[in-house]
């Protein structure tokens, strides 16, 4: 990889010349522990248990319920219980389902692509946006072109890296710069899509279908509960892409925290709340096992995994990128071209 400047003004992305490291690795497993073969099926707890999930063992439906109901009940809440009810369980529940959505997109829910897009707009109801279809595409995108430039939509742009890195005065103005990003990072991970790669989505009877869905819900919603139920999903689906102790895998996945390498897993207790998301080069290196079984690659696996770099904590993750000074929005690694 190539080497970056030091001083902010100068910062750069780690350019990359070799190939992503997913698959090479991959083949490797493969070969020496083929019965890994056995656990790419889907997992039928994908839509019958969520990731409020494993431990609790609650159903997506009731998950989707539970943000219907404390979209009713908001309006009974004084303005302090309102914004902590809206963190700590719409926040966190919603991230829950930006995660089965996620597992959806890989068609680990069911066995056709039709039943996990259906059951994928079931999830997004609570998050006011439609986002389900759309969303695959660009996640496609980045497993098969990961880091690559003007594809991989994972990647901050350079005018990010410009606002919240090259121009900042100093290293105070860097750290308050970096966790403005960090509250409104969501903002940055649904509209970077649309300027990079703004024609991968075509139009089609499914986009549309998650649109009227979502119109009807929000509708239903505003016009029979009011607008304090709106905002209540509107405040979760913020908080849950915020400054937000599950929100910290956003950072953890793929920044360049520990030497070069350029994906981290987590095998801390959050995955319990977030579809195992954590085993994320297990992830990587097969994306067509369920979030069920990716403990069990690592289990069958230990050599290619253990000895890699990890991230412990997901919150302490949030809190070095923005308060170490050498991480910025340039410590990605990214590619100048796809290698096929």
């Amino acid at each position: 990889m190539g080497s970056r400047g030091s001083e902010m003004s100068d910062r750069d992305f780690f350019f990359a010349d070799n190939l992503e490291p997913h698959a090479t690795r991959r083949a490797e497993i493969l070969k020496k522990h083929p019965e890994i073969k056995g656990l790419m099926k889907p997992e039928w707890r994908s839509r019958n248990t969520s990731s409020l999930c494993k431990f609790w063992r609650v159903p997506p439906e009731a998950t989707v319920a539970l943000q219907i109901a404390m979209a009713c009940l908001a309006k009974r809440c004084s303005v302090f219980w309102f914004v902590v009810a809206a963190y700590v369980i719409g926040g966190t529940a919603n991230h829950s389902l930006f995660l089965a959505v996620h597992e959806l997109a890989h068609n680990l829910g069911a066995q056709s692509a039709a039943a996990n897009k259906v059951i994928g707009m079931m999830a997004n109801l609570p998050v006011v946006f439609p986002y389900c279809i759309t969303f695959k595409p660009y996640h496609m995108a980045h497993h098969r072109n990961q880091g690559v430039d003007g594809i991989d939509t994972d990647v901050p742009t350079m005018l990010e890296g410009y606002l919240i890195t090259r121009s900042a005065v100093n290293r105070v103005d860097h750290t308050i710069r970096k966790a403005i990003f960090m509250f409104f990072q969501i903002f940055a991970y649904a509209l970077r899509p649309m300027f990079i790669k703004p024609d991968l989505v075509p139009v089609d009877g499914w986009v549309v279908c998650n649109f009227l869905v979502m119109a009807c819900f929000d509708y239903f919603m505003l016009v029979n509960v009011g607008w304090h139920a709106m905002l209540y999903l509107l405040l979760s689906t913020f908080f849950a892409g915020s400054i937000h102790p599950t929100a910290g895998h956003f950072i953890a996945e793929h920044y360049v925290m520990d030497g070069q390498a350029e994906t981290y897993s987590y095998y801390g207790p959050l995955n319990r709340f977030a579809y195992n998301v954590g085993y994320h080069n297990e992830h990587h290196d097969f994306p067509n096992i369920p979030w069920s079984n990716l403990p069990k690659v690592r289990e069958i696996a230990p050599e290619y995994y253990d000895t890699l770099p990890q991230c412990k904590s997901w919150p302490g993750a949030i809190l070095r990128y923005i308060f170490d000074d050498s991480i910025s929005p340039f410590s990605r690694v990214k590619r100048v071209r796809k290698y096929e």
